[in-house]
């Protein structure tokens, strides 16, 4: 793997994105949600300040659900309920796709990635403010589960250690 500047992991999602900026070497983290448009405005800012005018080496890191071998939520839900969760879930593959497409137009260095194992103690797997904290180092704000998710996807992209 290139060692990268600055890691920029994105939990994609159809209202509000998670949006890590992971400074590789000071492990200084900038973490929010963006809309879409907002999002593509931080790429543009991102490749004009950070890669043109500072000549550092970044990367954009897009979490690629549709990578995952299943996501089968009959069994545990309504015809309905299931049906609405698909309709989410292709939503959200679309706007990682446009994400994607729209950084690579901008010139940006883009590596759309399978999501990573659900082994935390959250809800479904997912990874809790808590365990977040004691990986990266005390975190000044609450975080929702997009912001969370696009933080360790940064973390374990840049290959820096997970230790609980």
């Amino acid at each position: 793997m290139i060692k990268r500047d600055r890691v920029i992991g994105i939990d994609p999602d159809c209202d509000k994105s998670g949006v890590t900026e992971l400074h590789v070497k000071s492990r200084c983290l900038n973490v929010t949600n963006l809309s879409f448009p907002l999002l593509v405005d931080y790429l543009k800012y991102i490749k004009e300040d950070f890669v043109d005018r500072q000549k550092e080496s970044i990367i954009i890191v897009v979490e690629a659900g549709w990578m995952n071998e299943s996501n089968w939520h009959a069994t545990r839900s309504t015809p309905a309920a299931a049906a609405k969760i698909g309709q989410n879930t292709g939503r959200n593959h679309e706007v990682a796709h446009k994400i994607a497409e729209m950084a690579r137009h901008i010139g940006l260095e883009v590596d759309e990635i399978k999501p990573l194992r659900k082994c935390w103690k959250g809800k479904d797997g997912k990874i809790t403010q808590e365990e977040l904290s004691k990986i990266v180092g005390g975190l000044d704000k609450r975080l929702n589960q997009d912001a969370r998710d696009s933080c360790i996807l940064s973390w374990v992209y840049a290959g820096l250690p997970i230790k609980l």
